[in-house]
């Protein structure tokens, strides 16, 4: 599932008129980006879900032609749910027993998907989370190598799945 739904705030003016998953990084939309990585990776079935500048969004999905591919749109235009409301809107669209990547449409990276995928797999994982180490405000906490919850350290906010 790619997540595409955000409104871009922090790219405004751009996204006045343009859908953030729209925005063209090197002459290339970011969300065509992100489907040509998963296809790499051996990802056929796609569910994106959209919001803002819905139609756009729709009408550039419906024109992807990529052979033995298949994209779903799950559409959050009456409103935008986030990451848990836009996966549980869409878990109809995502039932099969296989495994499901989700994948945010403005995240541009390296990462090697099919190692990741081989990982998950190999530790029988429910999930498998790629994170990266960089300059932010609202970090994970962890207790080892197990996720334990997050905090937002400009605010104080500070959410605890387990106690650490």
């Amino acid at each position: 599932m790619i997540f595409a739904a955000g409104r871009g705030s922090r790219l405004k003016p751009v996204t006045d008129h343009t859908p953030k998953a729209l925005v063209k990084v090197g002459g290339k939309e970011m969300l065509l980006r992100v489907i040509e990585k998963l296809l790499g990776a051996g990802v056929r079935f796609f569910v994106i879900n959209i919001h803002h500048h819905a139609g756009q969004m729709r009408r550039f999905i419906e024109a992807l032609d990529f052979p033995g591919a298949t994209f779903r749109v799950s559409d959050e235009s009456d409103a935008l749910l986030d990451t848990g409301g836009g996966l549980k809107k869409a878990s109809p669209l995502l039932s099969g027993g296989q495994d499901i990547i989700l994948y945010n449409a403005d995240v541009l990276c390296t990462l090697d998907l099919e190692e990741m995928r081989e990982y998950h797999q190999q530790k029988k994982a429910l999930a498998t989370l790629a994170v990266s180490n960089r300059p932010s405000s609202r970090y994970f906490l962890w207790d080892g190598n197990e996720l334990a919850g997050w905090t937002n350290e400009k605010t104080g906010q500070r959410i605890m799945a387990k106690e650490a």
